[in-house]
């Protein structure tokens, strides 16, 4: 990350934890993961506590004193987003595309004690093509970069998912091993017709979810789908060429009974290799 927009991180933190009920702000996205694209946002995350979050009109003014003359500054409610994302803001300041995103306190906590003991959830979500995880949370964690945290709120939050836990590593193991059976089965009737939509998503979930399994029998969090294909190519635990193999089925999954049925052969045979290599 450059200097100039570590400055901006810092200078927007600075502004965000003087106001009463932001309890920590923290560096987010890929830009916290050390991996960032050229034109990445610069995610801020919001960390407050429901008895008293911060008060709006405060983050509204803010927003609209920081943002470029002529950019949005709308900042949503929160839950605006929905329970897992919740809300916050998009923003351009100095050029640079900022997010805020809400997180508050006690309910990633209780999500983090869900990840630990091995309690799984994933629920529709936009901006989220195979759902929303709730271990995505203690990815954001173990990856943020905390820029305000006087508390130490943050602080003793990620240190329970420094490690990757056990327990969430042999549940997504399991539950995703599970879902790429299911929803592969779910696909060879549809491919004998030529079904090519409800075969192509059939496919992508399959694919997904071996994505999932590998992250985790590699005991490496996910924050998303983002690069993470491409990202399987490191893991010392992955079939041969999954990434190039997963990305030629998904590029051309078919368009008539044959080649579609073709793909979910192909895409079985690397459900199986997953599943040995996780045995």
């Amino acid at each position: 990350m450059s200097e100039r927009v570590l400055a901006l991180a810092e200078r927007t933190s600075a502004r965000l934890s003087a106001i009463p009920g932001v309890v920590a702000v923290v560096l987010g996205g890929s830009r916290a993961s050390g991996a960032p694209e050229p034109d990445a946002d610069l995610d801020l995350g919001l960390y407050y506590r429901a008895a008293a979050p911060p008060p709006l009109a405060r983050l509204r003014a803010l927003a609209r004193e920081l943002s470029d003359p002529g950019a949005p500054a709308d900042v949503t409610d929160f839950g605006a987003w929905g329970p897992w994302v919740v809300g916050g803001a998009w923003l351009t300041i100095e050029g640079v595309r900022v997010d805020w995103i809400f997180r508050e306190l006690g309910r990633v906590a209780s999500v983090l004690d869900d990840c630990l003991a091995g309690r799984v959830t994933c629920d529709y979500y936009l901006g989220h093509p195979h759902g929303f995880h709730n271990h995505y949370y203690a990815a954001e964690l173990h990856y943020c970069r905390p820029l305000a945290d006087p508390e130490g709120a943050v602080a003793a939050l990620r240190a329970r998912v420094a490690t990757y836990p056990p327990a969430l590593r042999a549940a997504l193991i399991a539950k995703y091993l599970y879902d790429a059976d299911f929803m592969l089965e779910l696909a060879r009737k549809p491919a004998a017709r030529g079904d090519v939509l409800h075969v192509a998503g059939c496919l992508f979930r399959v694919a997904a979810a071996l994505v999932q399994v590998l992250f985790a029998a590699n005991e490496r969090y996910t924050m998303n789908e983002k690069r993470a294909l491409a990202k399987t190519d490191d893991f010392a635990t992955r079939p041969d060429a999954f990434a190039a193999r997963v990305a030629a089925i998904l590029a051309a999954p078919g368009a008539d009974a044959r080649a579609l049925s073709a793909s979910v052969a192909s895409l079985g045979r690397l459900v199986d290799e997953t599943r040995s290599l996780c045995a």
